[in-house]
C-alpha cells in the first residue's frame, strides 16, 4: 500500500515540478487562493461539487457535458483555512480535492452530473481513487441544498441495486462547506499541459480501471 501511495504522489510531484519550474526560477511562491463561500451562483444556474480522486481527470470529464458553464478546480470538507495544494495534498488538512461546477439546469439535471460523476469514479475505493490515495482523494458528493441531497442519496441507493462492479459503494455524500479555488497552475490542467496531462492519467491506470469497473471493454 505504501508504495502505491508514494507511487501515486509521486508522478503528480514530477509532473508539477516539470510544469512549474521555469516560472519558479524567478517567481516568489503563491499565496493560497482567497476561499469562496459556495453560495448558490447567479439565477438560472446551479452549482454542484464532486470529489472524484485527482481533480485534474474530474474537470476533464466534466468539460465535456453539454450545460455545464464552467469548472474551477479546488478544496472543500478540510478544517484549515486558506489551504494550498502542498497542504491539502499532504492529508493533514482533511480537505478533499473536488471540482465545482456552474450548470444550466435548463440544459442538463443534477442527475444527469451524478451519472457522469459515478462513471468516472470508482465507487469500490475507500480513502482514495486509482493510483492517489489518501482521504484527500476520496470520492464525494458535496450537496447545496435538500434537493441535492436527496438526489444524491436516490441515486447512490439505484446504483447499489444495480451495481455492474462488486463490492461496496464508499462515496461519500457531504453538505457542501467553504470551497477554496486551487491555484491557477491546476485550472484546466488538461488543456494547458495535455502530454503531461496523459502520461499521468495513462500511469495512473484511471482509464482501464474504470473500464473494468463499469464494463465497457
Amino acid at each position: 500500500m505504501m508504495s502505491m501511495i508514494l507511487k501515486g504522489i509521486f508522478w503528480r510531484t514530477a509532473l508539477l515540478c516539470a510544469a512549474l519550474t521555469p516560472a519558479l526560477i524567478y517567481a516568489q511562491p503563491a499565496k493560497p487562493a482567497t476561499p469562496v463561500k459556495s453560495a448558490a451562483p447567479a439565477a438560472a444556474t446551479a452549482v454542484a461539487t464532486f470529489g472524484g480522486g485527482c481533480f485534474w481527470c474530474v474537470e476533464e470529464a466534466f468539460d465535456q457535458v453539454a450545460g455545464v458553464i464552467s469548472t474551477t478546480s479546488g478544496y472543500m470538507g478540510g478544517h484549515t483555512k486558506n489551504p494550498t495544494y502542498n497542504q491539502v495534498s499532504s492529508g493533514g488538512t482533511g480537505h478533499n480535492e473536488v471540482l465545482q461546477v456552474i450548470y444550466d439546469p435548463a440544459k442538463v439535471t443534477y442527475a444527469q452530473l451524478l451519472d457522469t460523476f459515478w462513471r468516472n469514479i470508482d465507487p469500490t475505493q475507500a480513502n482514495g481513487q486509482f493510483c492517489d490515495h489518501g482521504s484527500q482523494y476520496r470520492s464525494e458528493i458535496f450537496y447545496h441544498d435538500d434537493d441535492q441531497r436527496k438526489a444524491a442519496e436516490m441515486s447512490k441507493a439505484k446504483l447499489l441495486k444495480n451495481k455492474p462492479f462488486s463490492g461496496d459503494i464508499h462515496t461519500l455524500i457531504t453538505r457542501a462547506s467553504e470551497f477554496t479555488p486551487a491555484e491557477e497552475y491546476h485550472q484546466n490542467y488538461y488543456k494547458k499541459n495535455p502530454l503531461r496531462y496523459k502520461y499521468y492519467k495513462t500511469s495512473c491506470g484511471r482509464a482501464e480501471r474504470l473500464k473494468e469497473v463499469w464494463k465497457t471493454r
